[in-house]
């Protein structure tokens, strides 16, 4: 499976877990900033630096997602390899 589907599946699986998931651009910020999951407001966001390559995104992306529970959750294979990757 492409690292652009990968992405797009991860994505998908992070809104059915409640997550939003969103882009930003932390050259501009100024401030060193790493992606990862935080709280917003009481809501759980993933941020993610968008100069980043698809495979840097999946697996940062997929490493917060195999700690939440997902077991019950349609992931299409390859996504549930990857996410069983990360959780060791």
């Amino acid at each position: 499976m492409k690292p652009e589907k990968i992405y797009t599946e991860l994505m998908m699986l992070a809104e059915k877990l409640g997550i939003t998931v969103s882009e930003q651009n932390f050259r501009q910020t100024g401030v060193k900033a790493q992606s990862g999951l935080c709280r917003v407001k009481g809501q759980l966001r993933f941020i993610v630096d968008k100069h980043k390559s698809f495979q840097e995104k999946n697996e940062i992306l997929a490493d917060c997602l195999s700690q939440m529970p997902h077991e019950d959750i349609f992931v299409v294979p390859a996504v549930r390899e990857l996410l069983q990757k990360s959780k060791t």
